[in-house]
């Protein structure tokens, strides 16, 4: 029998499998996830049971780093080159189950480019200049608590009490 709640099973509780707040005792705090992960994968090479700890993310905060200026060339010349890509490939391949091999790789390439150049344009006209930049998104949290279970945690304490991390 299957469950219509993905990752459940049948006869468990409704609303397994659904995000919980994280449970356990802060055993480290670290301002970087590096950090946090060095902590936890020095626990792992001695022998600590890690499946009892759990790294949380505290203080989230959606970072978006501008990574240049956009003009209507740049935006133009970027769908080209992605359309290019996506044309050589269809072009190949179709030519590949065709036979013609130069014909489709040029159709592809020439379809390739006009549908990037579309693709890319039709956006970037839609913001009216009101977001002519581009940028990358990342998620990052203020610092990164390390938790455990409370029948291991006094003893990852004192394990990482030995550790110096930086």
């Amino acid at each position: 029998m299957t469950s219509p709640i993905p990752g459940g099973r049948p006869g468990k509780q409704p609303g397994r499998g659904l995000p919980e707040p994280p449970k356990g005792w802060p055993i480290g705090s670290y301002s970087t996830y590096a950090q946090a992960q060095r902590a936890v994968d020095y626990l792992s090479d001695e022998q600590f049971p890690v499946q009892d700890v759990t790294i949380v993310g505290v203080d989230l905060m959606q970072v978006e780093k501008v990574t240049g200026r956009l003009t209507w060339g740049r935006v133009i010349g970027a769908g080209m080159v992605s359309g290019a890509w996506l044309g050589v490939f269809l072009g190949l391949l179709v030519g590949f189950f065709t036979g013609h091999a130069i014909g489709s790789l040029l159709a592809g390439l020439i379809g390739g480019i006009v549908f990037g150049v579309i693709t890319t344009a039709i956006p970037y006209a839609a913001t009216r200049g009101t977001r002519d930049f581009s940028s990358t998104m990342q998620l990052v949290a203020g610092r990164y608590d390390v938790l455990c279970e409370p029948k291991t945690a006094e003893r990852a304490r004192d394990m990482l009490a030995k550790l110096n991390i930086t």
